[in-house]
């Protein structure tokens, strides 16, 4: 073997690029989130059913849903950034679109436009059921200011 094939595949080293900030969240391992999966461009994760991310009428909290669609989004813009840089939220608007209990909450985030200073993205936010039924839960858009990583 060369010493290239030690190397990761581009696909392998953007998805630990990824993995490696997402485990820093200290938010997404207190509520059990997980990622998915890593693409240029874009990021799932997913978000179990819990005590942790209810509200008072025991469906998911707007605010798990927001902080999902947000990470997921951001996520996604950062695979397309320059090594050495990160992203951070500069504004988000999220419309929820149904209430769910049980089951699990996915994330999908997708870059719309990846520019030098700012990145606009979307994300979907879908109720994954027991049997595997998928249904709209919410819809988000957001802006992230590129900016110097400084960990």
């Amino acid at each position: 073997m060369t010493e290239a094939s030690h190397a990761p595949s581009t696909a392998d080293a953007l998805r630990q690029r990824i993995e490696a900030s997402f485990v820093r969240q200290g938010m997404m391992r207190h509520l059990q989130a997980r990622l998915v999966s890593v693409a240029p461009g874009e990021v799932e994760i997913a978000l179990p059913y819990s005590e942790r991310v209810t509200q008072q009428q025991g469906g998911y909290h707007g605010g798990a849903m927001g902080a999902l669609a947000d990470i997921a989004a951001g996520y996604a813009g950062l695979t397309c950034v320059a090594e050495g840089m990160e992203v951070a939220t500069v504004e988000y608007k999220i419309n929820f679109l149904a209430a769910f209990k049980d089951g699990e909450l996915r994330a999908r985030g997708h870059v719309v436009r990846a520019g030098k200073r700012l990145v606009i993205t979307t994300a979907e936010v879908i109720h994954l059921d027991a049997d595997g039924t998928e249904s709209p839960c919410a819809l988000m858009q957001q802006t992230l200011a590129v900016v110097k990583q400084t960990y």
